[in-house]
This record gives structure tokens, C-alpha cells and sequence, in this order.
């Protein structure tokens, strides 16, 4: 018998749309809880449905990646019928999710001050670009432009090239698991004092913080990081991708005896006894001496028998491709690919929750059609009848 969902029974409103709020509130779906999505019928719904290149009928596998397990209901904020809806379901949730721009919670009574005299135990979280305060409160922000805001761009790529992103959406992705473990907090302490709160999250503010050591350097001793060949490591040396005869390897010396090891394992031990190489310091000092003999040596061989000798010695991995990575047996033996059966898609593969513990839901349901759970939600969660739905559709609270 599997066990119960581990956040079965708490209910959320999600407000939210594209990528970093939905990747956030999937992981919430993925151990459980009621995830209500409310989108607005005026803007077609969430903007995620139209991603291109995989698109049908207002959904896309861009939509299915952020959204399985959820329902979707209507709901024009806009109107006084469809504002009433929304607060009795604040008064049955547990929290309320959005990640509009920061200015906006609070101007559209989304926040703990508007919210919190229908539900006074209710969380409202907020995920934005630049938060709640400060001169860029009111701006638009996403994942590209907050890491050239947050200063990624700058120590990515080669020291010749331009600044370059992360390849995928690293502080939008970043933001989400933020933004709900600060949800979560809110709720664990509304569980204790009854009393909910706003948890106020952005997208820079989780890319600052994940400056982390570069920042404690900078700010405590002018260091200024930049962009290093191949990779490497801003001070651990060796720790880099190094070229192999048929592709790529990477290599990370934290511990002296990993670089021992390896140069061990190239049959090249006097590396290690060399007193310009034999420790972290003399190594960064004599990089530019040191990195050409390795690159030598690893362009010898082929990166299967570099992996073969080194495993478990050195920490090492291939470059692998996007596919190569999702067929690596340790992420298949992780079971980190689901499926999930839709109606048009069919069998859609995902990547799975990485959290793993008991209950995690391992055949969720596929993410929504707009508004498909509307009817449901009114019925089942708030009690409404059938003729009090009929007049609500009848005043435009669910849209045209």
C-alpha cells in the first residue's frame, strides 16, 4: 500500500504563469497538495499554453512541463462576481501563490492585508522579478535578465567571448524552489500561532544570494571573479573541462589527494611531487604551466577510458547532451523520468520531483485544460449549486 502524500489535505492558489512560479507550485503537486491554478479567461490563460514548438489547441509540453497534477479554474478578477469566488476560496486554502510583478500583489488584493481578514491563517507568497520594494519594484523580470542583472553573465563563457547565460533558466528554476520554501515557513508557523503572513521572494534576490562565496570575496576583499578557459574553477586547480580524443571530460581536484590520483592514473607522478604543483596554492599560482601538461594528456585517450581509470578515485563526469544525460543509468535508476498519460499528447515523459521520500504522486495527472476543474472546484471545495454557478457564468465571473 503506498503511503499518503505527504502534503495531501493543504489546498493552494496559484496564480501564477510561464515557468518560475508553475515550476515552484509543481513541486508542491508532486507531494500532494491541492493546486488550484487560477488563470484569466481574458488573456487566453496562462502564456505558458502557446510556447512554441509543441503546441495544440491553448496547450503546450512547454505548459505539461510546469503543470502536471494541478487543476485549472477561470476566474475574471476583474469583475465583482468573480472577486467574491476568489475570496471564498482564500477562506478554504491554505496559502496564495503569485508571481506577478512585485508591485502588484498588493494593488490587486493578493497580499496578507487584503487577504488575511477572510483567512487569518492563510500564506500569501509572492515570486517576482525584483520583489515588493525598491526602485525596479514595479519592472517585468525573467530568468535572462536577472542574470545579467545578478552578474552570471559575466563569468560565463570563455575569457574571449561574449557574456553568455546559463543554458537553462537556472534563477527562474532557482526562484521556485525559494518561493515555496518560504511558502512552506509560512505555513509550518500559521500551523503554530494561527496566524498567516506574506513571504515576499525575486528572482534577483535569489541570484544575489547565490553569488554566495564570490560575493563574501568581493565584498570583504575587492576579488573581482571572470570568465576561465574551459570552465575551470575560479581557485581549485585542476577543475575544469579538459578536451579528451573523442570529446570532453570533466575533472574536480577539491582534495589534494584527488589531484594526486589523477596524475597517479596519467603516469605522471612527479606532478604531484613538483613543489610548484604539489598544493592548491602553488597550483593557481602555476596554472598556466601546469593545465598545458594535463591537457596533453588527457587528449591522448578517449573519454570512456579516462572514466574507466578515474571513477571513484577523481570526480570526474562526460559532457554529456541533454539526451545522454536523461539516459544516464543513475538518473534512470533514480526514476527521475515519469510518464504521464493525455488526452492528446498521449504518454508524455517528464523529468520526475527530485525530492524523494514516501508519497511522492509517481502517475500525476496531466496539467489542465483551461479551466477544466472550474465546475468542480465550485462544487466540491466551496459547496456553491448549480444554479449559483449558472448566475456567476451568467455575470462574466468565469469569463465570456
Amino acid at each position: 500500500m503506498s503511503a499518503r502524500p505527504p502534503l495531501e489535505g493543504v489546498r493552494i492558489l496559484a496564480i501564477s504563469q510561464f515557468g518560475a512560479g508553475p515550476f515552484g507550485t509543481t513541486v508542491l503537486a508532486d507531494m500532494g497538495a491541492e493546486v488550484i491554478k487560477i488563470e484569466d479567461p481574458g488573456a487566453g490563460g496562462d502564456v505558458a499554453r502557446y510556447v512554441p514548438p509543441f503546441e495544440i489547441d491553448r496547450d503546450s509540453l512547454y505548459f505539461q512541463s510546469f503543470n502536471r497534477g494541478k487543476k485549472s479554474i477561470t476566474l475574471d478578477l476583474r469583475t465583482g462576481s468573480g472577486r467574491a469566488v476568489l475570496h471564498d476560496l482564500v477562506g478554504a486554502s491554505d496559502g496564495v501563490y503569485n508571481n506577478l510583478r512585485g508591485d502588484l500583489p498588493a494593488k490587486l488584493g493578493l497580499d496578507y492585508e487584503a487577504l488575511g481578514v477572510i483567512n487569518e491563517k492563510v500564506v500569501c507568497c509572492s515570486l517576482s522579478g525584483f520583489g515588493s520594494t525598491g526602485p525596479r519594484a514595479s519592472e517585468p523580470g525573467y530568468d535572462h535578465l536577472i542574470q545579467a542583472y545578478a552578474g552570471y553573465m559575466s563569468i560565463t563563457g570563455e575569457p574571449e567571448a561574449p557574456p553568455a547565460k546559463c543554458g537553462v533558466s537556472v534563477i527562474d528554476f532557482a526562484g521556485g524552489y525559494v518561493s515555496v520554501l518560504g511558502l512552506m515557513i509560512g505555513l509550518f508557523d500559521a500551523q503554530r500561532t494561527g496566524i498567516g503572513r506574506n513571504v515576499d521572494v525575486s528572482l534577483l534576490d535569489t541570484g544575489i544570494a547565490m553569488l554566495s562565496y564570490f560575493a563574501a570575496w568581493n565584498l570583504n576583499r575587492e576579488w573581482e571573479p571572470a570568465r576561465t578557459r574551459n570552465s575551470s574553477h575560479q581557485t581549485l586547480i585542476p577543475s575544469q573541462n579538459f578536451r579528451t580524443r573523442d570529446g570532453w571530460i570533466v575533472v574536480f581536484c577539491a582534495k589534494e589527494k584527488f589531484y594526486e590520483n589523477l596524475v597517479g592514473a596519467m603516469g605522471r607522478p612527479e606532478l604531484a611531487t613538483d613543489p610548484r604543483f604539489s598544493n592548491f596554492a602553488g597550483r593557481l599560482e602555476n596554472r598556466d604551466i601546469l593545465i598545458p601538461e594535463l591537457e596533453k594528456e588527457f587528449a591522448r585517450r578517449d573519454t570512456s577510458d579516462w572514466l574507466d581509470d578515474l571513477r571513484g578515485t577523481v570526480p570526474c563526469a562526460p559532457v554529456n547532451s541533454v539526451a545522454d544525460a536523461l539516459q544516464d543509468p543513475q538518473v534512470l535508476a533514480r526514476k527521475m523520468i515519469l510518464e504521464v498519460e493525455h488526452p492528446e499528447y498521449g504518454t508524455v515523459r517528464q523529468v520526475a520531483s527530485p525530492i524523494k521520500t514516501d508519497g511522492v504522486i509517481e502517475r500525476p495527472a496531466p496539467g489542465p485544460a483551461l479551466g477544466q476543474h472550474t465546475d468542480e472546484v465550485l462544487l466540491d471545495v466551496l459547496g456553491y449549486s448549480n444554479e449559483r454557478v449558472l448566475a456567476l457564468r451568467s455575470e462574466g465571473a468565469f469569463g465570456g
